[in-house]
Order: C-alpha cells, then structure tokens, then sequence
C-alpha cells in the first residue's frame, strides 16, 4: 500500500533558518544513497495527527543493519558521524546542525526491521518525497519514552484517534508480546481521556491484555526482584538497580551490587 499524505511546508516546524539548507541536502542524499529509510517524529506526527511542535533536527528510521550504511555514506561526503549509542542511535553532524539516524527505539527492545517498511507512507517535505514511519511502527517508536523530561503518551493517544482504521492491531500486539502491559498502560490511557471513543482500539485487543491481566494475577511472584523502569527512563531508576537491590532488565542487581563491593 502507497499513500502520497501531503506535501508539509517545513517553516510550521519554526526549524533554525541557518539549518534549512542542511536539512534539504541531507534527505537529497539520503534519497541517493537508495538506503530505505523513514522519516519520523514531528513529521509524522503532523501528517498523522495535525499537531504542530517545533523541531530542530530530523528523526531518521533505518532497519538495524543498515544504520551503518547511512553513516558510513555521509561520512564518505565529507560529514562527521557519531555512534551516540551502538544499540540504537547515531548522529550525522554538518557545523552545529545534525540528524538522528535510528534503528531500534531507545529502549534498544525493538529494533527496526522489515515490518517496519511494508506499508508506504509518503510525503514531500523540504522538496524531497520522503517515506515516514506508518501509524502502527510510529506508535511502537513512542510506547517506551516516560521519564522524568518527556513523555510522548499524548503522541500515542492522538494516533490512535485519528489513525485508529490504519493501525496493525494484530502486528501491535505481537510486537509488544514481551511488553504487552505498556501497551495495556497506553490503551487504557487512551479509554480515559476519550472515553466516547473507547471502541475505536478494536474490544478484540482490549479483551486479550485484560485476559493476559487475569492469568497474571493468579501466579505466584517470580524469584528475582525486577525493576523494568529503566526499559521507560535510563535515569529515573538507576537507584532501583544500584542502592535497592532490583534486578535490571539483564542481570540481576542485588548480586552484582555485593559483587563490586567485594
């Protein structure tokens, strides 16, 4: 499936006017390089939703093998790269201006892969047709960004309303199967906030995570104390793991606390 959205006027995004022509050259090249690629962000978000933030960079999606191929051809042009975090995140710098190149969510619990490319979403932006991330893979991109300095729930919950008959519930689900109360988490938030419009989150979804709900409290408590706040903010729960004794999303840190202290 192709759909040609629309093409944005960039100046409603108030980008940096020196970084403008930074912008339109780098998705030219991206273009070139014929590495797929999907805008996302703010972009999306508008395309989809009609919300208008402003923004100073660009938010690249790449499957995970080829997060390398789009640093690797900037930086053969001339351009500094950095691997911010090798497990989802790097950065194509020209002076003071840069574009995020992402393949995974920060998370680092659900990288982009194919499924992410097999429906096309396109629009003209900064006078390149540019393909963006669909509604179901831009809602997996915000699930797990809750801390302390941002929160993207109302993102998901705007998407979910005026994209609710585009969405891949079933493709949701499954790719939250690990994480499937944070979906919960969101679907109720949405049922909260409009509660005239709980039937557009399909009662076939709904009905699942409440049944996987139920399961779940007839089971005793697992053996290791688990904190999986981390997996939401890196930094909102670092005492949990380092001072308290939870185990982390691998490891378990009770133990390697008493390990380091001897």
């Amino acid at each position: 499936m192709s759909n040609i959205l629309e093409t944005l006027d960039p100046s409603i995004f108030e980008p940096p006017e020196a970084a403008v022509d930074f912008y339109v050259e780098s998705l030219k090249l991206l273009k070139e390089s014929e590495v797929p690629f999907l805008l996302s962000g703010t972009y999306a978000l508008s395309c989809y939703t009609g919300v208008i933030r402003p923004t100073k960079d660009l938010d690249v999606f790449c499957k995970v093998s080829d997060g390398p191929r789009i640093l690797a051809f900037f930086k053969a042009r001339g351009y500094e790269i950095e691997v911010e975090d090798d497990r989802w995140i790097g950065k194509v710098w020209k002076g003071e201006h840069f574009f995020d190149v992402i393949w995974n969510i920060s998370s680092a619990s659900l990288p982009v892969n194919e499924d992410w490319f097999r429906e096309a979403y396109e629009v003209e932006v900064y006078g390149t047709l540019v393909r963006i991330t669909p509604p179901t893979e831009f809602i997996l991109s915000k699930l797990f960004i809750q801390d302390r300095y941002r929160y993207d729930g109302a993102d998901v919950v705007h998407t979910m309303l005026k994209k609710h008959d585009e969405i891949d519930w079933k493709r949701l689900l499954t790719a939250m199967e690990l994480y499937w109360e944070v979906l919960l988490i969101h679907i109720l938030n949405f049922r909260f906030i409009y509660p005239t419009k709980r039937d557009l989150v399909p009662r076939w979804v709904f009905e699942e995570l409440i049944d996987r709900l139920h399961a779940q409290a007839e089971l005793p408590p697992a053996g290791v104390d688990i904190c999986r706040g981390r997996l939401l903010s890196p930094r909102d729960y670092i005492t949990d793991i380092t001072e308290w004794g939870f185990a982390d999303v691998v490891g378990k840190g009770l133990e390697e606390r008493h390990e380091r202290k001897h």
